[in-house]
């Protein structure tokens, strides 16, 4: 019986078949995950960028639409045409506007302003058009919700109760003299 036992073992023990096999299970989860995280990563900085695109353009019409008081809806509206990746963008964004002192700049706060599904009537923050020379700050934050959330990338983001993660993009302008 030992000697058919341990002609047995080393019968196994030369056997190469199925070596692929256990490669392939010690390596595919990692590969998996770096699949994961590479489309999550490029999703959310395509969102991002856009996001900025948007707020770019829609920061020089307020810029240089002389005369004309920046609108938060026509604002918002711009940002959204021009950020067309980002889902549901007209009831997921929101902005803040106000004007800074260009000698004593005093930042925003630091809890970006944004949507919440636990608080649909939450009101706006600050959205102050400003007057001619002045230095405007306006940030616009949308949430989304990431694609894997619980793989690599999605599992790191700070979400709310319903799941959501914020991008935030904020610029600096000064309203042009009519």
């Amino acid at each position: 019986m030992n000697r058919a036992f341990s002609k047995g073992v080393r019968r196994f023990r030369r056997d190469e078949s199925g070596t692929a096999s256990v490669e392939f299970v010690i390596l595919a989860p990692f590969l998996i995950g770096l699949m994961l995280f590479s489309v999550e990563l490029g999703v959310v900085t395509l969102r991002a960028a856009m996001l900025e695109r948007g707020l770019d353009i829609a920061v020089r019409d307020i810029r240089l639409g002389t005369g004309n008081v920046p609108d938060h809806d026509a604002t918002k509206a711009t940002i959204c045409d021009n950020a067309a990746i980002i889902p549901n963008c007209l009831n997921k964004l929101r902005l803040e506007m106000r004007p800074n002192n260009l000698r004593a700049y005093s930042a925003l706060d630091p809890t970006p302003d944004c949507t919440d599904n636990e608080e649909p009537t939450k009101p706006l923050r600050a959205f102050i058009p400003g007057a001619q020379n002045e230095l405007m700050v306006l940030r616009a934050c949308v949430k989304f919700q990431p694609l894997f959330p619980r793989a690599i990338l999605g599992d790191a983001f700070s979400t709310d109760n319903s799941g959501e993660a914020a991008l935030v993009a904020s610029t600096a302008f000064v309203q042009e003299p009519i």
